[in-house]
């Protein structure tokens, strides 16, 4: 069944990307993995790069849909960002942040593998935007940015010490930024 292939691919490749990064896995291992034969996976990718990106479009599907849960979860509470952060990268096998991750093996900032890991972070920006307004805050978009900046470094943190420190520190540093007045972004 040629879609059972393909999420195959996928599945096999979204775990030995994050475990090991992009570039240190090749084709014939991906193959072999997943269980699907070479001109298979030819069938569904034209080449590795494809599959990174159907990767990234896959992940950034389900992260953003469990990010979303995970927000109402915690009653839509702009803190409860970094519970479901906390949560979500708590993981005994946690690698860093796999969009994070493809940008940096990327490193070409037009690529599509960095548009795509780009334009995931931007969507957690206008989720949290969405969040923070509903709660009342203002600018909220500029506040969510300034949330996604302590996400990332916080991720970077916990990637850095093996433990969730970094993101309590993060929720707390964004605790602050709520209870501070925000500067007007209107020029007189």
């Amino acid at each position: 069944m040629p879609i059972q292939a393909r999420e195959r691919l996928i599945a096999a490749a979204e775990a030995l990307f994050y475990q090991r990064g992009i570039h240190a896995v090749g084709i014939s291992e991906l193959i072999e993995t997943s269980g699907v034969g070479r001109a298979s996976f030819y069938r569904h990718f034209e080449s590795k790069e494809a599959l990174v990106h159907g990767v990234l479009n896959h992940r950034n599907e389900m992260a953003l849909a469990s990010l979303e849960a995970g927000i109402a979860a915690n009653d839509c509470s702009p803190l409860g960002v970094f519970d479901v952060i906390a949560e979500r990268y708590g993981q005994a096998d946690f690698r860093g942040c796999a969009f994070i991750n493809a940008m940096v093996e990327a490193a070409d900032r037009g690529s599509e593998t960095h548009r795509i890991a780009r334009a995931h972070k931007l969507a957690q920006i206008q989720i949290i935007a969405r969040v923070l307004e509903q709660a009342g805050y203002s600018p909220s978009h500029e506040l969510a940015c300034d949330f996604q900046l302590l996400i990332d470094g916080a991720l970077m943190g916990g990637l850095r010490e093996g433990n969730l420190e970094p993101v309590e520190r993060a929720r707390q540093i964004a605790a602050g930024l709520l209870l501070s007045p925000r500067p007007s972004t209107h020029s007189s």
